[in-house]
């Protein structure tokens, strides 16, 4: 059964993406940048009620009231695709930065060109400084939330946490406080697998980290900030029967944790 709703949902997922961008398209385009905002959100909300709806996947948010008024950083764990998206009804007007090579899928980079997404060459670093830098200053003066993930690419929940120079630079050129957002989606839409798991995604926004830390002050408050979010999750999770599978990655830190107390 639960494949069975895991292939429902991975088909609604993509077909209803296919048929929302295209069908969109005259709306999105042709109406201002931040009214077309409704398009990506409803989409958004769209998926997350079917993903509740047909695998009995929820979602709860805690810590919306620390969130900063106006230009802030926003720094998400990233576990799974379910992170890249299901946080985008809660941000006003959010700028992600990503890869470029996705600006480069038909239909889906155009739109996401409409929203002055900031795209950089991961293999050029000088330039992708360079382009984030021009990206977010733009981005500020229109009032905007950045939203970086700090280790770049999806790792699995309990992993090693391996937090790129990226968002510290960018915490030194911005002057703005960066948000860590804490979560366990990894559990329930694991990366590289079509199953979807039921249950209740936790996501927790922590205290802002202010701007003027030293570098490797501002890094290490981040990652121990976010990383004790996540394993108090992992360890709530451990022992609950009802609890998605945990991979490899997360039994060995649960067992790590518990031989330190």
């Amino acid at each position: 059964m639960l494949a069975l709703r895991s292939l429902i949902f991975n088909f609604l997922f993509y077909s209803i993406t296919l048929i929302y961008m295209i069908g969109f398209t005259p709306y999105y385009f042709l109406a201002p940048r931040k009214q077309a905002w409704f398009v990506p959100k409803f989409w958004a909300r769209t998926h997350l009620w079917l993903i509740k709806t047909i695998v009995g996947t929820d979602h709860e948010v805690i810590g919306i009231e620390k969130l900063p008024k106006g230009s802030y950083i926003i720094a998400p764990k990233h576990q799974s695709a379910l992170d890249t998206f299901a946080f985008l009804p809660w941000w006003p007007d959010p700028v992600y930065i990503l890869k470029r090579e996705l600006t480069w899928i038909p239909i889906f980079g155009w739109y996401l060109a409409k929203m002055q997404m900031i795209a950089i060459d991961r293999g050029n670093r000088v330039q992708a400084i360079t382009s984030v830098n021009r990206g977010a200053q733009r981005a500020i003066a229109e009032g905007r939330q950045i939203i970086i993930y700090p280790e770049g690419t999806r790792r699995p929940p309990g992993a090693e946490p391996a937090y790129k120079k990226g968002i510290v630079n960018l915490y030194e050129a911005l002057d703005l406080p960066v948000v860590p957002i804490a979560h366990n989606a990894g559990l329930y839409w694991p990366r590289r697998s079509f199953l979807r798991y039921p249950g209740k995604v936790r996501v927790e926004i922590l205290d802002p980290i202010q701007p003027g830390l030293a570098p490797e002050e501002f890094r290490k408050t981040l990652i121990e900030r976010t990383e004790s979010a996540c394993d108090a999750q992992l360890l709530t999770l451990a022992d609950d029967p009802d609890a998605p599978p945990f991979p490899a990655s997360a039994r060995q830190r649960v067992e790590a944790l518990r031989a330190a107390g």
